[in-house]
């Protein structure tokens, strides 16, 4: 068995990255703190928190229009990166679904391979494509109308008063933080434990050749 490196994340990609995972991080913690001050007090004081998590909001929401903006307009490949083909929706799901609930366990290769052209799997297309297409856009715009509540007054009649505005940012908190945890699960699953985590530190991927 061979081995050889392709570049799979280039540098912009790396450092978005690790800002936005670090700004979804402390918008957890500080929001858990927020939400439950009674059991939960990392920050120092319930003001300390929300100031956090103001910032911490408007670093996500600047770093979602930079991934935006780098895959639409300047890479170009954002359809195709994270939304799911015709390919990945016949065959795709079903082989990535089959290999993680099944084969990783059994030693099998993955079915797919990533190249910086494909990096993503059906799944990882499909769950990315609802994350970051629909699900951040919209805990972002929630939290900046109760940023912002003046302003979005209008926008908080429209789903129905601040009490929905508030459960329906928490929700979507709550299905972020599942992704976070199932994300960094499922980064573990690589030939090694690390071999995921590297690429996004230095770029590298490191591919093995069976002959």
């Amino acid at each position: 068995m061979t081995t050889h490196k392709i570049y799979l994340n280039p540098t912009p990609v790396r450092i978005w990255h690790w800002l936005h995972a670090l700004g979804i991080v402390t918008l957890i913690l500080s929001g858990l703190q927020i939400r439950f001050p009674e059991y939960v007090n990392l920050f120092g004081t319930y003001k300390s928190a929300i100031r956090l998590h103001n910032t911490a909001g408007i670093v996500v929401a600047l770093s979602f229009v930079l991934w935006f903006g780098y895959y639409a307009l300047i890479a170009g490949s954002l359809a195709k990166l994270y939304i799911p083909g015709k390919h990945d929706i016949q065959r795709g799901l079903w082989l990535q679904g089959v290999y993680y609930f099944f084969n990783f366990f059994r030693g099998r290769p993955n079915p797919h391979h990533a190249t910086p052209e494909n990096k993503f799997n059906a799944l990882q297309k499909s769950a990315y494509m609802v994350i970051m297409l629909m699900l951040v856009p919209l805990v972002t715009l929630t939290g900046l109308a109760l940023l912002y509540i003046a302003p979005a007054w209008s926008l908080v009649n429209m789903v129905g008063g601040l009490k929905i505005l508030v459960n329906l940012h928490f929700l979507c908190a709550c299905a972020l933080c599942a992704f976070v945890f199932t994300h960094v699960y499922l980064a573990t699953l690589g030939v090694t434990p690390w071999a995921h985590f590297k690429p996004m530190w230095d770029g590298w991927e490191e591919i093995e050749e069976k002959h």
